[in-house]
């Protein structure tokens, strides 16, 4: 893991960096640090106190819950529109999740305790989190819905739209055995699964790399779930940079 002070327009990539008032932002920008994350790495443990709050700009962080035989199912993921550490904001120092970064690439990370002094001030930048804690919320609540209800065509189809929205690009660097993990199913399901999307002409997969050839078509044969989490997101946090 390497880190350097970050580079501002970089920092701009992360949506609420990006909506962060010019008075916030001058506060934060002198104390974010850029962390270039290996495929793997963990942001936090399980029951580990938290010493920083990460903010994703060309990685997906998936936050898994951990059973006792090792077992790990992905509950919620974070890109470039979020943070990691909510639990900071609700009095708490540890989460019973784990945090992983699902490939190579970069965050920002800021101390725990500014991140905190700054939540504390109860000014816009209050506002902008809870949003976003909500929002996050709302994913967990919903994901926990699909695996219950939904087909594993389905699930596979969200889990790729929603990469998409993160990463900005048709092409996901992931093997069938991270994806059954994440999803917490067989990896002989997730074959499957995939082997219908690719007969459908919707994606193609080679070595680890799916591409997406018909968006539409996966959010046409994607459950609702995609759509509830997409529009609570869409609808509690912002489109522009703030000024």
């Amino acid at each position: 893991m390497q880190t350097h002070v970050a580079a501002s327009g970089n920092l701009r990539h992360n949506h609420l960096l990006a909506a962060l008032p010019e008075a916030e932002w001058a506060r934060w920008s002198p104390q974010l640090e850029a962390v270039d994350m290996p495929a793997g790495s963990v942001l936090h443990g399980s029951g580990a106190r938290l010493t920083h709050a990460y903010f994703p700009t060309t990685v997906i962080v998936s936050l898994q819950s951990l059973m006792n035989d090792g077992a790990s199912v992905e509950i919620a993921v974070v890109g470039r529109e979020g943070f990691v550490g909510t639990s900071l904001l609700m009095g708490g120092e540890t989460m019973p999740s784990c945090a992983v970064v699902r490939g190579a690439g970069q965050v920002f990370r800021i101390k725990s305790t500014l991140m905190i002094q700054e939540f504390n001030r109860a000014g816009p930048t209050f506002h902008l989190l809870l949003r976003y804690t909500q929002a996050l919320l709302t994913q967990i609540a919903q994901t926990a819905v699909c695996n219950r209800h939904h087909s594993l065509d389905q699930q596979l189809c969200r889990w790729l739209l929603s990469s998409m929205d993160r990463l900005s690009s048709k092409e996901i660097v992931m093997t069938q055995e991270l994806i059954a993990s994440m999803l917490g199913v067989r990896r002989e399901g997730i074959t499957a699964a995939a082997g219908h999307l690719q007969q459908a002409g919707l994606i193609e997969y080679r070595r680890g790399h799916i591409t997406v050839l018909d968006r539409r078509g996966l959010e046409r044969r994607t459950c609702e779930c995609y759509g509830v989490v997409k529009k609570e997101y869409d609808r509690l946090l912002p489109a522009r940079i703030a000024t």
